[in-house]
């Protein structure tokens, strides 16, 4: 179990099924949670069923499941009526298996419902912090969806409107076999478009929701501090926020109002959004006495940072305050091939990659990170394992062309 909840987002279907072997032989396994924008259905199995379940399908499923409840029984999954075991934990993320033939008993339901639990729970935690690997995985997914979309989208709309340009042609004869196939295939674009907006609606956030969102996550953490709070909102005609933009963009800005939090003095915070149509950037600066550890708090947002592409920059003067910027862009970058080898590196491990393409030896990176050089070793090996490089300077190339450098900020457009 600790090595699918601490393992890459991307692979918790494929471990979780991997480790329910021994508890219910199965042919599929499906997790649902609509809390991912980029990737609510999380499967492994068989593809001939898990590539074709659809949201419809889960949907339905889930209504007919009490929160904490199982479903043992047959159900429309994947286009056909088949028998499946699923259990719809507490958080409403649900968990859909499609047993075995040769499985005819159902499993321990306390006892699936339990570990299924921890698995429900790691990646709502991952989605809530906007960890390096949700937002990889999230990322990579809005991208491949946004262009699957595009062309289905493109081809069933040209398919249709030649339909209706056909039916409606006064060659035709029927004339009620024509009103019945129009308003047919009318129905039929209206749904397709409707499909390609309700999946916007999933999978993006108006700017000004995600910054009244912001604001109500930190009423928590602020309302015992004496502090004057100024919100800047954005504009609203400003672009949608890709879910994973929005995610990340507010848990950084908890860990800023928490980084300011620490300080011995806090009376007042300004706390910006805008958009320049390519980037969401956002603004965090107070009127304090200005002793926050920059280092520390660029260490902290590295991780989605670097995911994500972003840049940061933290400028704090002794007794004036501090200001802290982040440029975060709205869409997913062209893709390399070593982009998912870097998402399964944690953020330590991006860390010493980062010192690696620069050329630090292990000493300097132990010195740098406080951290023994034992340690530095053991990271080392772990980067080169997971990107597959036989050295040092082939994983520094990678960070290189990833624009991964010290200090956790991504490298300017054009320097990378």
């Amino acid at each position: 179990m600790r090595k699918v909840i601490t393992g890459p987002l991307p692979d918790i279907a494929a471990g979780f099924s991997r480790f329910l072997g021994q508890l219910l032989s199965h042919d599929a396994l499906v997790i649902f949670t609509r809390e991912c924008t980029g990737r609510p259905r999380k499967v492994a199995g068989n593809r001939q069923i898990v590539d074709r379940v659809t949201i419809d399908e889960l949907d339905e499923i889930k209504q007919s499941i009490n929160p904490g409840g199982v479903l043992d029984g047959p159900a429309l999954l994947a286009g056909s009526h088949r028998r499946i075991w699923a259990v719809r934990d507490i958080s409403d993320i649900l968990l859909v298996l499609v047993p075995r033939p040769s499985q005819p008993d159902a499993p321990d339901a306390d006892e699936v419902a339990a570990v299924f639990g921890i698995v429900a729970t790691s990646i709502q935690q991952q989605v809530a912090q906007a960890s390096p690997d949700y937002l990889a995985e999230s990322r990579a997914a809005s991208s491949e969806r946004a262009r699957t979309i595009a062309e289905l989208s493109e081809a069933h709309e040209a398919t249709l409107a030649s339909v209706l340009g056909t039916l409606r042609s006064n060659d035709l004869d029927d004339r009620r076999a024509r009103i019945t196939a129009s308003e047919t295939a009318s129905a039929a674009l209206i749904a397709l478009r409707s499909a390609g907006a309700a999946d916007r609606a999933l999978s993006e956030e108006a700017v000004t929701t995600a910054f009244a969102r912001l604001q109500g996550e930190l009423r928590p953490l602020l309302r015992y501090r004496e502090v004057e709070v100024d919100y800047i909102e954005p504009p609203a005609d400003g672009r949608p926020l890709p879910g994973e933009v929005a995610h990340a963009a507010r848990a950084m800005v908890r860990a800023i109002v928490l980084a300011f939090g620490a300080q011995p003095v806090l009376t007042r915070m300004r706390i910006a959004w805008d958009c320049d149509g390519d980037n969401v950037l956002i603004e965090v600066r107070d009127q304090g006495p200005g002793t926050i550890d920059r280092n520390a708090l660029t260490r902290q947002l590295s991780g989605r940072l670097n995911t994500l592409r972003g840049r940061i920059a933290v400028e704090s003067i002794t007794g004036w305050g501090s200001r802290v910027t982040l440029t975060v862009p709205l869409d997913p970058p062209a893709a390399r091939p070593d982009e998912h080898l870097l998402s399964t590196l944690n953020p330590r491990e991006l860390e010493v990659l980062a010192h690696l393409a620069v050329g630090k030896r292990n000493r300097a990176i132990a010195e740098e990170l406080g951290i023994s050089q034992s340690t530095i070793k053991f990271h080392v090996a772990s980067v080169l394992k997971k990107l597959d490089v036989a050295n040092r300077g082939e994983a520094g190339a990678i960070g290189i062309r990833a624009g991964i450098v010290p200090g956790g900020a991504h490298a300017a457009p054009g320097r990378s």
